[in-house]
């Protein structure tokens, strides 16, 4: 993982930004993560964090629909295009994503920091935050033999649209081998998925890949097709004896298109 890459001007915006939030009697606290804390940000990006708030506090914003925070007026940010955009959490939530959370939801933690808080020490916000941003050993192997199963899947995806020139299946299905490719060598590599925006810059930082793979990515997404597609999920593939699932149409199913029997589906596919 990159270094966090906060600058001057970011820091400023985070000291007015406790001073504002911390005077609230509903604050509880303040972590400032983002691309600056994950090492990927610029001089002109925003600064992202999580307000933490009382239960109630919490709940009298959903009633409302009101879970993000966004301010860019001259009293908090002073550089061009600047603003704050936050999510109001709740300890809880915090706790949940420690637990339980997703990929992207632990990776949000990143090289965070805590600038404000009224709860420290072993079971304050900074402990939670180091914990969250901990990949889920646990979780690892299952994954990554849904991964391969979702590659080879891809891969006769894109062979049988071209086929029958369906051009959104080849759109969807080269961006799922990119996407399911990258997660692959992430997983292999303990680095946490970080969602879409970041996704690229994570796996070129990732130590162990094949030496081509981004390469391979971008042609593949450039030219959906047959031998695009052969060329990225052979390399990914070949890299490793991964370990494989008995049946990847049978995993692919579970995964893809029967997970709505033990969760509510992905809105995609509600």
């Amino acid at each position: 993982m990159r270094e966090p890459n906060f600058q001057a001007h970011h820091l400023r915006t985070v000291s007015r930004l406790v001073e504002r939030l911390s005077a609230d009697p509903c604050s509880v606290a303040i972590i400032v993560g983002g691309s600056q804390a994950k090492g990927l940000g610029k001089e002109t990006s925003d600064v992202d964090f999580c307000w933490v708030v009382t239960d109630e506090e919490h709940a009298r914003r959903r009633a409302r629909g009101e879970l993000v925070y966004f301010a860019n007026d001259e009293g908090l940010v002073d550089y061009p295009g600047g603003y704050v955009d936050g999510k109001i959490v709740t300890l809880d939530f915090l706790r949940e994503v420690r637990d339980r959370g997703s990929e992207p939801a632990r990776a949000a933690f990143l090289g965070a920091m805590v600038p404000w808080s009224r709860r420290s020490g072993a079971d304050g916000v900074e402990a939670l935050v180091r914990a969250i941003a901990t990949y889920p050993e646990h979780e690892r192997a299952h994954k990554m033999t849904g991964f391969v199963a979702q590659l080879e899947a891809m891969r006769y995806y894109l062979e049988s649209a071209e086929h029958h020139g369906n051009r959104y299946l080849l759109t969807w299905a080269s961006a799922r081998a990119v996407l399911f490719g990258y997660r692959l060598i992430l997983a292999h590599n303990r680095i946490l998925y970080p969602y879409h925006k970041w996704v690229r810059a994570f796996v070129a930082d990732a130590p162990e890949k094949p030496a081509d793979l981004l390469r391979l990515s971008d042609e593949l997404l450039d030219a959906p097709g047959k031998r695009t597609g052969e060329a990225f999920c052979g390399a990914v593939l070949s890299f490793r004896d991964w370990e494989k699932p008995a049946q990847w149409p049978t995993r692919f199913m579970l995964d893809s298109e029967l997970n709505w029997l033990h969760a509510p589906p992905p809105l995609e596919d509600a």
